[in-house]
């Protein structure tokens, strides 16, 4: 608990951005506090929570134009806290604040994991009748919608990842993305004989080696073990019928950057894009970061083979950031206007373009990236799958579980206890 304290107080990123004063007046309607005709203008101050703190200077930018069209358009001085934990934090932080009464008026989640639990526990408001939702792309809607049809939050990022490749170095080397676990073995080796390093470790933030575990589970349950998530649920399961996951776990380990326990998410991004090693188990999300240190580097997206079974190397599909409203916001009205403001018809595409996000809506109209056409060619094959629901404490649990196999301090047996015992305390509590 100490330790999430303090990487509360450490990483806890805090803007204020404050509007000037004006005279514009229309709809301010019931806008706790705001002013409804020409007179004085009125405070609204909303807090948000996005554990994206890579991205601050984008969403400082986004918020401050969103501030002055709430000025302009209904006289609305609108001053927003962004607090940007990081993404090891975010979810204990988040739930304590829930769990106190002092949730944010708008906070990211991931659509996936947590959004069923947060609906469940009353957290999060109706926005089914929001304009935005008319905007979603059909592919897109689903991830962001309960299982009784309301949609609760707009998606920030959709994805189509397995592993990070760095082209050049394969193309040079006449290397081609392997299909099995013993093809990428001989990739490695291939790689190790020319003096590269296969690998980029960066499992600092345990968010990163946890993410083996979709990518395993994923496969598994698309290929071997169907109901693996539904009897999981029901306390009929175990993850030692995913132990496979190890096998290209420990290949990754074995032929990596060093001391991967120092080195967090951005680190492991400019050394990606430095080219000190041909591969990195991380996910296009770090497109933005990576090119940034390197706008020349040339990376793709490929499927991580898990086991010999060239059926179960496939993309993973997933929504997952996206952002909600609270069900017990007294500013209701701006946050509303602020998840709107996310697809507004004029300012949203840029903003997805300067994050390297895919498209989500109608209202994005850039050409797709790169990567990304990669990660569809796989897609177009049949070879993906829907991102397993797997309960978000659980994820946490195997970040915490795989950092400290990779230290030596647990065993596999050690991890897969851990994630049993994480899964049927979920079932407890969501029962």
């Amino acid at each position: 608990m100490k330790k999430i304290v303090k990487g509360l107080l450490v990483t806890m990123l805090a803007t204020t951005l404050l509007a000037g004063c004006g005279s514009n007046t229309n709809n301010a309607g019931s806008t706790d506090g705001a002013a409804s005709g020409g007179g004085e203008a009125k405070s609204v101050k909303l807090k948000m929570f996005i554990a994206q703190p890579r991205f601050k200077e984008h969403y400082d930018k986004y918020i401050a134009d969103f501030v002055a069209k709430e000025k302009a358009e209904k006289n609305i001085d609108v001053s927003v806290q962004l607090e940007m934990p990081t993404a090891d934090n975010a979810a204990q932080i988040l739930k304590t604040r829930l769990a106190s009464n002092d949730a944010p008026d708008i906070f990211a989640l991931h659509a996936i994991n947590e959004i069923p639990s947060y609906y469940k526990a009353g957290y999060l408001e109706d926005l089914s009748d929001q304009p935005f939702v008319g905007k979603l792309l059909d592919s897109v809607k689903p991830s962001v919608t309960t299982t009784d049809g309301k949609v609760v939050a707009v998606p920030l990022e959709t994805l189509s990842w397995g592993y990070l490749y760095n082209k050049k170095i394969f193309t040079d080397l006449g290397i081609t993305p392997p299909k099995t676990l013993t093809e990428m073995k001989a990739v490695v080796e291939k790689l190790k004989a020319n003096k590269v390093t296969p690998f980029v470790l960066s499992y600092k933030e345990a968010w990163i080696p946890q993410l083996v575990l979709p990518l395993a589970a994923g496969a598994l349950i698309n290929t071997e073990d169907a109901d693996f998530i539904e009897r999981m649920n029901k306390d009929e399961g175990s993850f030692t019928e995913l132990k496979a996951m190890f096998d290209i776990f420990d290949l990754i380990n074995a032929n990596g950057t060093e001391k991967a326990t120092e080195v967090g998410g951005d680190d492991g991004a400019a050394a990606f894009a430095a080219g000190k090693g041909a591969m990195w188990l991380q996910g296009p999300w770090y497109a933005e970061t990576i090119l940034k240190s390197n706008p020349d580097l040339d990376f793709g997206v490929a499927p991580l083979p898990i086991n010999d079974n060239p059926d179960a190397t496939l993309i993973n599909l997933s929504a997952s950031t996206s952002l909600a409203v609270s069900k017990s916001t007294k500013n209701k009205e701006v946050a509303l206007d602020f998840i709107n403001y996310i697809l507004d018809d004029t300012a949203s595409n840029a903003f997805f373009q300067a994050l390297k996000f895919n498209p989500i809506s109608t209202v994005h109209t850039y050409e797709s990236y790169p990567w990304v056409n990669d990660a569809t060619a796989y897609v177009k094959e049949g070879k993906s799958y829907q991102d397993p629901a797997i309960p978000q404490s659980v994820k946490d649990e195997v970040g915490k579980g795989l950092q400290a196999y990779y230290a030596g301090q647990l065993s596999q047996d050690d991890v897969l206890k851990a994630l049993d015992k994480a899964w049927k305390s979920y079932n407890k509590v969501n029962k």
